[in-house]
């Protein structure tokens, strides 16, 4: 272990609580804004207003030198991955509930590792990983239409739960590229950067291609919604994620991590009146049950012994 980062304690905890309780959130926002502004409309909105704020930041605290030693086209390739992720997500939530696309959507780490398996020998899947893997898909597989009958299944729920899954996807092969590239030795500060200055440019091209700009009412609630998105999400809390990663053990970390799209299913079911059925829950927590053998399968297994 790095002795610069230790195991996780009492304020790492509180610190992800908060965090996760945030990235709950994130996609019920989205949805309770959407009657006034498109989904893809916030997205790249809310790209567009973090990125200056993370330019800024970079700007007072340094960080671009990481330009001049060769991450640009990684890190343009991670943009648009990262772009393609929300517009998968806009998308979703038009057809399908904001608790299925934040559990969907949290496949993510899935794709990662099975991708790095491919790239990189030294992230080679472990058993338990392996493991981790089935349990994720029987869970997606039980969560898609397990138990139901081929006319209890709903064309456009099934849609949207597909368009989340590869949403989940692209996230997972965002993080494969930033780990097998030189953006693995660039400053987190300009990882983000990159991702959303390039996904605000390619998001506002779907915007207008799409014609979802002549969708748009701001209202205070969109408005208010739209910059606690783009400030405290997207902003205040990755850049307090990066700053934990920093100073605590990364597997630990991540088994806090999973407590988030279970807020957002609990959000999605309080605010939204998001109707729950049993072969989702089911599937829902196989799916989590597998993401934390498969991202925490060092931690998890020290647990085991």
């Amino acid at each position: 272990m790095s002795p610069s980062r230790r195991d996780v304690d009492l304020f790492a905890f509180q610190i992800m609580l908060v965090l996760c309780v945030l990235w709950g959130m994130q996609q019920v926002a989205v949805k309770v804004a959407a009657p006034d502004l498109p989904p893809i409309v916030q997205a790249t909105a809310r790209s567009a207003i973090s990125a200056v704020l993370v330019g800024l930041l970079m700007c007072w605290r340094g960080g671009w030198e990481g330009v001049r030693q060769g991450t640009v086209p990684a890190g343009v390739l991670a943009g648009a991955l990262f772009a393609l992720e929300f517009l998968l997500m806009a998308i979703a939530l038009g057809y399908t509930s904001a608790s299925h696309v934040g559990v969907f959507t949290y496949t993510a780490p899935i794709f990662a590792a099975l991708g790095l398996h491919v790239l990189l020998p030294g992230e080679r899947l472990r058993r338990l990983q392996w493991v981790g893997i089935a349990v994720s898909f029987v869970g997606i597989a039980i969560a898609f239409g397990g138990g139901m009958t081929l006319s209890d299944v709903n064309p456009r729920t099934l849609l949207g739960d597909g368009l989340a899954v590869l949403a989940g996807l692209a996230w997972g092969m965002t993080t494969v590229v930033v780990r097998a590239s030189k953006l693995s030795e660039a400053p987190p500060t300009l990882t983000l950067f990159y991702q959303l200055f390039v996904s605000f440019l390619l998001l506002l091209g779907a915007t207008f291609a799409m014609g979802e700009h002549t969708h748009l009412a701001w209202t205070p609630r969109a408005t208010l919604i739209l910059l606690f998105q783009a400030v405290v999400i997207s902003f205040a809390s990755y850049l307090a994620w990066f700053w934990m990663l920093r100073r605590y053990v990364a597997a630990g970390l991540s088994v806090f991590s999973f407590m988030t799209p279970l807020f957002g299913v609990t959000f999605g079911v309080l605010l939204l009146d998001d109707p729950l059925s049993w072969n989702f829950v089911t599937g829902a927590l196989l799916v989590l049950l597998g993401i934390v053998l498969v991202s925490s399968e060092p931690y998890v297994r020290r647990l085991l012994r």
